[in-house]
Parts: structure tokens; C-alpha cells; sequence
């Protein structure tokens, strides 16, 4: 991977409270290798993805704002941006 495989990772409530941040490039073939690179980065996002290594419940990820990802293993396009966002009840 480099530069020029970069990826966005948006963060949204709690995401963005428990990474510290609104957002972080990584360098990802898929959205499971942006997930790890999320949760080596900001530790206290370390529950995003269960033991499986699929996205925990409490949590969504978007496809630059157009659809939800339900596999991890969604390849990702350089310049693609995924956005974490919690999966609140009465949100």
C-alpha cells in the first residue's frame, strides 16, 4: 500500500468522541483493512469490530454517504470515504 491507496475514515458521535478526532487516512484494499488501521490508530475504538472480525452492532459504516457496508470485505477505491457512525436508538 501507499499514498496513493489512501482512504478517509469520517467519525461520527461516539466514533469521533472515542477516536479524538473527525477523521484519519489510511491506506486500505478493503473496508476490513480500514477497519484495522481505524482500530491500531484510535485504540479506544478498538470494540468497532467484533472477535469475527465483522463490524460490531453498535456500530455503521457508510460508503461515501451512499449505502451502509454490510461485508468487511467491500473493496475500497483510493480517495473512497467511510464513514463510522454508532447505531443509536432513537437517533
Amino acid at each position: 500500500m501507499n499514498a496513493n491507496d489512501d482512504v478517509i475514515v469520517e467519525f461520527f458521535g461516539m466514533p469521533r468522541v472515542r477516536a479524538g478526532r473527525a477523521e484519519l487516512t489510511v491506506s486500505a484494499a478493503t473496508a476490513g483493512d480500514a477497519m484495522a488501521a481505524v482500530t491500531a490508530a484510535c485504540p479506544a475504538l478498538a470494540s468497532v469490530r467484533q472477535p469475527d472480525g465483522r463490524l460490531a452492532p453498535q456500530y455503521l459504516l457508510s460508503m461515501d454517504g451512499e449505502h451502509f457496508v454490510t461485508d468487511l470485505a467491500q473493496p475500497l477505491r483510493p480517495g473512497d470515504r467511510l464513514l463510522l457512525l454508532s447505531a443509536d436508538a432513537g437517533g
